[in-house]
């Protein structure tokens, strides 16, 4: 999904759970990075964009759209980790590919900057490099970034980012042993990432769950901190 906070107090958002009807385990997760100033990265794309850069050991300069004097401030904050909470987050990830794409303009609600990615999407079936660790995504954004150099289209990129994605997700879940597979989450609502995904399970042989009664978002997943919250309380008999 996009921000949250997790049970160890940081903002999780690329989470692997493995679930039962009255508990969860996490089991995998995105490779974490930091926000600068925080909640701010929510409304401007720029600043997940900077926080994935200085993660990956790429220059900040990359990042289109940002005054100098801002940039060198975000860069300190980010150097001495002031005010930048890390995140595993999928959607602050969507944000930062876009700002690299040139969509850095602050976003009037919250997946704006992801919907124009997704937007931007040339039909192939190519994708970004990836390293031993499937969730570890800094070796496709150093790819993103020499193929944008290398005079590649935004929308080949675009569609190389939902392809390397989906291919994340369906190695983790391969790898995690299990075989029914539920895609949940704000990021779902992606059409390109969510058929992408369906279509590696089904290849890997694994089952596959959608939304259909309740949202993959902020609605749906409440749903489900109040069924494992309520089990809970029912197993502890603390709750009146």
């Amino acid at each position: 999904d996009g921000t949250g906070y997790g049970t160890d107090g940081t903002i999780w958002g690329g989470e692997f759970l493995v679930s039962t009807r009255s508990d969860f385990t996490r089991h995998a997760h995105l490779h974490p990075f930091r926000l600068p100033g925080g909640e701010a990265a929510v409304r401007e794309p720029a600043r997940s964009a900077l926080g994935v850069l200085h993660e990956s050991g790429l220059p900040l300069s990359l990042v289109p759209g940002i005054a100098d004097s801002d940039r060198e401030v975000l860069r300190q904050m980010l150097d001495k980790s002031v005010n930048c909470p890390v995140t595993t987050s999928a959607g602050r990830l969507f944000d930062a590919v876009a700002a690299l794409l040139g969509i850095h303009e602050p976003q009037s609600f919250e997946g704006a900057a992801a919907m124009r990615l997704e937007g931007m999407i040339e039909a192939h079936d190519l994708r970004l490099a990836s390293g031993p660790d499937p969730l570890d995504w800094r070796v496709a954004v150093e790819d993103l970034v020499e193929r944008q150099r290398g005079g590649c289209s935004r929308g080949w990129l675009a569609a190389a980012f939902h392809n390397t994605l989906a291919c994340m997700i369906v190695e983790t879940a391969r790898l995690c042993g299990l075989r029914r597979v539920l895609l949940t989450g704000g990021c779902f609502q992606n059409a390109c990432l969510t058929e992408r995904t369906i279509d590696g399970l089904q290849d890997a042989g694994l089952d596959w769950y959608v939304h259909r009664h309740v949202p993959p978002n902020d609605g749906g997943l409440a749903l489900g901190q109040a069924a494992i919250a309520a089990a809970r309380c029912r197993r502890n008999a603390t709750c009146a």
